[in-house]
């Protein structure tokens, strides 16, 4: 009986504040407010690089991976037409210009002849009809030696057009950097006559930029310059830091053939491009992948943080030492969507109050004889 009434007493003795609250200590970290977006890693820089004459593929001097520099020939094109052609050309004038000799040596004649006949009619000893017949001649060769350069103004001209058309057929590096794709085989025949044949692609790697879609809601946190940092699907656990460099001023057009797909997967969701660009001279960072990204919009280091679920109207409850519970007016800062800086209102160590626990099952009391 004894024992069983020592058994009572202890039951309906006051709960203590742990084992009715739940509390959460008022710690130091660093904190900080992102806008989350997700975004594609794509080269800073890179120029494709095709065909401007049709012709045969006759020989490519790169493959997928190779470093080249600018000026560097990277695909030659079978050039034996354009040789041809230039070759005609020059022949032609030549002969041209051999005739055009000849016109004006012909001129200079006529000229003479002219002055001659000129000097014989004042004294009557040619007649009227045989001068103007010789200001004719020299006339006509005028003509026509104004149309021979005419023609050779036009020949030279055929021929720059048919030396670039050659010297095209050597296919060179516009940039330096990284050959990422090769879309032309040795031995195919490129038709650059209606469009420009593809043969490869160049990247500079060293420099990457990345594409981040932002939606219009969170678009207006975001300013130039500020701080942001991402991860990648492969590297969950490195953090790139980096600073936005531009936020393009309307949404980006979508692919007209993926246009109704797209409406159908984001629900016509407005977005908008934020770039940024980000050293990559480890190679760490590849075309194509995935960048989970964080835009910084403020942040702290070193701060008192407390839980969101412990304030309420600005307010906290403060369990004490002695088991009270003490209310305090907080001055916050930053905020995230699990906690919050506390500037004043409360210190480090002490405990606040998130919520009240479930009150569990009724204890079983069983007496042992």
């Amino acid at each position: 009986m004894a024992a069983l009434g020592t058994l009572a007493v202890m039951g309906f003795r006051a709960p203590s504040p742990d084992s009715l609250y739940e509390t959460a200590a008022v710690t130091r970290q660093d904190i900080e407010s992102t806008v989350a977006a997700t975004g594609k890693i794509q080269p800073h820089a890179y120029v494709d690089v095709g065909a401007q004459v049709s012709g045969q593929l006759k020989r490519l001097h790169v493959a997928v991976g190779d470093k080249v520099t600018a000026g560097m020939v990277v695909a030659e094109i079978d050039a034996e037409m354009q040789a041809a052609k230039v070759e005609g050309i020059e022949a032609d004038l030549a002969r041209l210009s051999a005739e055009l000799a000849e016109q004006e040596a012909g001129l200079v004649f006529a000229k003479r002849n002219v002055e001659r006949h000129l000097t014989l009619s004042q004294t009557s000893a040619v007649s009227q009809l045989a001068f103007e017949t010789t200001t004719r001649d020299r006339d006509i060769l005028i003509a026509r030696i104004d149309a021979s350069k005419a023609r050779i103004r036009q020949m030279q001209a055929d021929l720059r057009a048919q030396k670039t058309a050659l010297r095209f057929a050597r296919i060179t590096a516009p940039m330096g950097g990284t050959v990422v794709s090769v879309d032309a085989k040795e031995g195919q025949t490129l038709n650059a006559n209606y469009d420009t044949p593809l043969i490869l692609q160049i990247a500079d790697l060293d420099t990457m930029t990345v594409w981040t879609d932002v939606s219009e809601a969170d678009v207006v946190k975001l300013r130039e310059g500020m701080p942001l940092w991402f991860t990648t699907l492969g590297r969950p656990d490195r953090k790139w830091h980096a600073r936005l460099r531009q936020i393009q001023p309307a949404p980006r057009r979508p692919d007209k053939k993926a246009e109704p797909k797209a409406a159908t997967q984001s629900g016509n969701v407005v977005l908008y491009t934020a770039l940024f660009d980000i050293p990559n001279e480890d190679g760490g960072l590849r075309a194509g992948m995935t960048a989970q990204v964080f835009f910084v919009t403020a942040a702290s280091k070193d701060a008192l943080v407390v839980p969101v679920s412990a304030l309420s109207e600005g307010r906290v409850r403060v369990l004490l030492d002695d088991g009270k519970i003490a209310a305090r007016k907080l001055e916050t800062g930053v905020r995230t969507r699990f906690l919050v800086e506390v500037t004043r209102g409360v210190a480090e160590g002490e405990r606040v109050i998130t919520g009240v626990k479930a009150p569990g099952p009724p204890a079983k009391l069983r007496v042992e004889s």
